[in-house]
């Protein structure tokens, strides 16, 4: 079994676009994603759930209320449904991977780093992946009991282990999840925690920056990937 922590060199840093790019496009939606990609985003994170029929869709919150109008638990819908409240505006999974695997977007090999906030969906969400043809395009991002969830689902799977705490996580969980990246909350990293996961064989990712003095010290700590609202302006500043 491969150990992805250690299996591959130290990419080139990767300016990751968060849910798109929602200053243009409504967030988590085929449009965002596309235009994410079309201004260099080296990865895009999309969030996924799951519908009552078990379709992997691209959604952040549990209801449709913030982005749709509608006070409706996703859970509760059929795929077909959805697609009828949200007049197809809600892409599943299976589209968003079309983007970045039919040769669609353009730059080199950009990727979705798909995120869990329900950990029910990850054995779903591993299954379109690789159903897509997609493993190569594809990590996962989410807390401990997601992304636990994806390591059995696939033993080979990038993982990114969200973090929200300067706490460091448990050996035991490290050696269960076998985390490439460890996904901090921006205001967390500092040079010293980044060499510290560089230290143990790690990447370091840190969300959501918005603004440029923030970006900048992100660079400076030395970090692999950042995740941003604002793609433009964290493509616009020399990576390292």
């Amino acid at each position: 079994m491969s150990d992805p922590t250690r299996a591959a060199a130290a990419p080139e840093f990767t300016a990751v676009a968060h849910r798109g790019d929602p200053y243009v496009h409504r967030e988590n939606t085929l449009a965002s994603v596309g235009s994410a990609l079309r201004a260099g985003a080296g990865a895009v994170e999309i969030d996924v759930r799951l519908t009552r029929d078990g379709v992997p869709v691209l959604l952040h919150d549990a209801t449709l209320e913030r982005l749709w109008g509608h006070a409706r638990l996703l859970g509760s819908l059929s795929a077909g449904e959805l697609g009828e409240l949200t007049g197809g505006g809600v892409p599943t999974l299976r589209e968003a991977l079309a983007l970045v695997t039919d040769g669609a977007a353009t730059g080199p090999a950009p990727r979705l780093f798909v995120d869990l906030p329900d950990p029910t969906a990850a054995e779903a969400a591993v299954a379109e992946v690789h159903a897509s043809g997609a493993t190569g395009r594809a990590y996962y991002c989410g807390g401990p009991t997601a992304m636990l969830a994806v390591r059995r689902a696939d033993p080979d799977a990038e993982i990114a282990l969200t973090w929200t705490t300067l706490v460091p996580p448990r050996a035991e969980l490290l050696a269960a999840v076998r985390p490439r990246w460890m996904n901090y909350r921006f205001g967390l990293v500092s040079p010293e925690l980044v060499a510290h996961d560089h230290s143990a064989g790690m990447l370091v990712s840190a969300w959501t920056a918005d603004t440029r003095f923030t970006m900048r010290r992100l660079l400076a700590a030395g970090v692999d990937a950042i995740t941003t609202n604002r793609i433009d302006a964290l493509r616009s500043l020399p990576a390292r």
